[in-house]
């Protein structure tokens, strides 16, 4: 079983920038695929980013696609989440996930290709 964390969020001004941090516990992230989605009141719960087990494949959801970065630390059992030029329309509740499988090749854009999840992590970018 693991356990996901979230932190990192907050209150920003648009335009500006964030960076959120998901822990792991339990056991090692390192040979599993993890994701970020966020949740917007009303809305469903949307892909944000995701990565592969060892860092070497992305994927971006478009509307976050060049403000966003993905990023592991497979050492540290920590994922991040840098974000920059923040919009009102970037304001959710961020959800860290991950693979009960391992060694995936192309991390999921879909929430059902995820196992575990973080109880998420409020972030407010006003105008």
């Amino acid at each position: 079983q693991v356990q996901l964390a979230e932190s990192g969020g907050g209150l920003v001004q648009a335009g500006g920038s964030l960076r959120l941090s998901c822990a792991a516990s339990g056991r090692s992230i390192s040979t599993s695929n993890m994701g970020w989605f966020r949740q917007a009141p009303g809305k469903a719960r949307e892909f944000v980013a995701a990565i592969s087990w060892s860092g070497g494949r992305t994927q971006y959801g478009d509307s976050v696609k060049g403000r966003f970065t993905i990023s592991r630390d497979n050492a540290k059992n920590t994922m991040d989440l840098q974000m920059n030029t923040l919009k009102p329309d970037d304001t959710a509740v961020y959800y860290c996930a991950s693979s009960r499988a391992t060694f995936g090749f192309t991390p999921s854009t879909a929430r059902e290709g995820y196992d575990y999840w973080g109880q998420g992590t409020q972030v407010t970018v006003s105008t």
